[in-house]
C-alpha cells in the first residue's frame, strides 16, 4: 500500500512538472508590435528628424485604423536624439532594455546611427536608418540597414554631370559633421575616376554662420564649380556668402539639401543650386510609367494633407522605412531574427527613395539610378535639363 501510495505522489509529480513545462514553453501572446523610432526631432538637424517623425506616426496610425498588422496594432515609442551621439546611445538602451522594442527606425543623422550601431549589433535588434553616410552599411553590419540612397552614389551623379559639362577643376566644402565627413571622402575617392581635380578642400562647422574666409580662397584658385556637403541649415549660408562676394559659378550641394525649408531660408541664393535627389520632391513631374509615381503621389498626398506642410526627402526615408519594417514583420512575427531574414530578403520594394533589393552583401539595396539631378527655379525643386 505504502508503495503503492508513492508510485501515486510520483506520477502526480511527473504530470505537474511536465504542466510546467508546458506552460513554460508556451509563447506568450503578444498584444502589440512595438517599434522604437530615434530620430532629431529637435536641434540643428530638426529638418530631418520631424518630417520622419511625423511620417513614423502617420503610417503606424493608419496601419492601426485598418486593424494592426495581422490583427495585431503597433506600438511605436519615439526618442528626440536632438541630433546628439549620446542621447542617441541612450535612446537606443531605452528602447531595447525597457521598451523591449522589436526594431528601431532611424536615427536621422549618420554620425548619430554610426554610435549606436555597436548597441543594436550587440543586443540582435534590427536597425533602419534613415541617415546617408555609406559607412552605415559597408562594410555590411548584420543587423544594420538603411533607405536614403548612398552618398557615393550621389557623389556619382554630380561627377557624371560635370564630365558632360565639361567642368575638370573644383572645389569641395564640407561640414565636420559623419554626413559632411563620408561625403567629402567619396568626394575625393572618386574624382579622379571622371577627370576632376579638387583645387580646393574647405571644411566649417554645424553651427558656423560666416563661410566667407573659406570662400574668399576658393575664389583665388581656377576652381569651376563648388561642392557643398551638409545637412544642417549651415549649408545655406555656403550659398548666400557666395552671391555676397559676387561668385557666379555653379553650386552644386547633396542630397542633404532635400528640403524646402532649405530654399527658404537661402531665399535668391537658392536660385540655380544643382543638386542629386530622390524623385518624392518632384513627385508631380515623374512620368505616369515611373514604377514610384504611385508611391511618390500617395505619400505626399498623404503627409502634406495630415500636416500641411511640404515632403522632403527625410520624411520619405521614414515612409520606406517603416514600410519595410511592416512586411517583414507580416511575415516574421515578433521574432527579432526573422524579422531581420525577412528585411534582408526585400526585393522589388517601390518605395520614396528608389526600388529597393536587399541582400546579404547590400543592405541598402539601391542604385546610381535612384536619383535624379535637381534645380532650385523660381523658389521650387524642378528636374535639371541635361
Amino acid at each position: 500500500m505504502k508503495k503503492a501510495l508513492t508510485l501515486v505522489v510520483v506520477f502526480i509529480f511527473l504530470i505537474v512538472v511536465a504542466l510546467s513545462f508546458m506552460a513554460s514553453g508556451k509563447k506568450e501572446e503578444v498584444k502589440s508590435y512595438k517599434i522604437g523610432g530615434i530620430f532629431a526631432i529637435t536641434g540643428p538637424a530638426s529638418w530631418l528628424g520631424e518630417p520622419e517623425r511625423n511620417t513614423a506616426v502617420m503610417v503606424a496610425d493608419m496601419v492601426n485604423k485598418k486593424g494592426g498588422i495581422n490583427g495585431i496594432p503597433i506600438e511605436l515609442i519615439i526618442e528626440d536624439t536632438v541630433g546628439d551621439a549620446t542621447k542617441a546611445v541612450n535612446a537606443t538602451k531605452k528602447l531595447i532594455n525597457s521598451d523591449k522594442v522589436l526594431a528601431i527606425i532611424g536615427p536621422s543623422r549618420s554620425g548619430t546611427t554610426m554610435a549606436v550601431i555597436p548597441i543594436v549589433e550587440k543586443a540582435q535588434t534590427p536597425l533602419i536608418s534613415c541617415a546617408a553616410a555609406e559607412t552605415i552599411v559597408k562594410p555590411v553590419k548584420k543587423w544594420v540597414f538603411k533607405t536614403p540612397q548612398l552618398d557615393r552614389h550621389a557623389v556619382i551623379k554630380i561627377y557624371e554631370y560635370m564630365k558632360k559639362h565639361g567642368i575638370t577643376k573644383i572645389a569641395i566644402m564640407s561640414g565636420t559633421t559623419g554626413f559632411g565627413n563620408a561625403g567629402r571622402e567619396q568626394l575625393k575617392k572618386l574624382a579622379p575616376e571622371y577627370g576632376i581635380k579638387i583645387v580646393a578642400d574647405e571644411t566649417y562647422g554645424p553651427k558656423d554662420t560666416d563661410m566667407t574666409p573659406q570662400l574668399t580662397k576658393i575664389r583665388g584658385t581656377d576652381a569651376q564649380a563648388i561642392v557643398n556637403w551638409s545637412i544642417v541649415p549651415a549649408q545655406v549660408i555656403v550659398a548666400k556668402n557666395m552671391r555676397q562676394l559676387g561668385m557666379n559659378i555653379p553650386l552644386f550641394l547633396s542630397h542633404g539639401f532635400g528640403n524646402i525649408k532649405y530654399v527658404k531660408a537661402a531665399g535668391e541664393a537658392a536660385e540655380g543650386i544643382i543638386f542629386p535627389a530622390g524623385r518624392l520632391l518632384v513627385a508631380d513631374q515623374v512620368p505616369d510609367s515611373n514604377p514610384q509615381k504611385k508611391v511618390l503621389m500617395e505619400y505626399k498626398k498623404l503627409y502634406e494633407e495630415r500636416y500641411n506642410e511640404p515632403v522632403s526627402t527625410f520624411g520619405g526615408h521614414a515612409w520606406d522605412a517603416m514600410w519595410i519594417l511592416i512586411n517583414a514583420i507580416k511575415k516574421a512575427g515578433a521574432d527579432k531574427a526573422a524579422i531581420r531574414d525577412a528585411i534582408e530578403n526585400t526585393k522589388g520594394f517601390v518605395g520614396t527613395a528608389g526600388i529597393f533589393n536587399f541582400s546579404p552583401e547590400d543592405h541598402n539595396g539601391l542604385t546610381p539610378d535612384s536619383f535624379e539631378m535637381l534645380t532650385v527655379k523660381n523658389g521650387k525643386f524642378t528636374i535639371l535639363e541635361q
